[in-house]
């Protein structure tokens, strides 16, 4: 599973279903929800999205910070 201490999924009941949040720690005491999702059938099901949601925001984020850096040292040399 793609966890890392900042950010991290956590499955948790509603009324007559199942949702996720995908969390990203602000500090130690503090976390945001960065994405979130409900209406699954099953505690299974619900941390099944959650482990492929958060694999695919990890990469999105990845990339992003990548094209940043990237324009970050053109814009340098410039």
């Amino acid at each position: 599973m793609a966890k890392s201490k900042k950010y991290d999924y956590r499955v948790i009941p509603a009324k007559s279903a199942w949702a996720v949040e995908i969390i990203r720690r602000v500090t130690a005491k503090e976390s945001v929800v960065s994405k979130f999702k409900g209406g699954f059938a099953s505690e299974n099901e619900a941390q099944a999205w959650g482990e492929e949601a958060l694999k695919s925001f990890l990469s999105s984020l990845s990339e992003r910070n990548k094209r940043r850096a990237i324009r970050r040292e053109s814009g340098a040399e410039e």
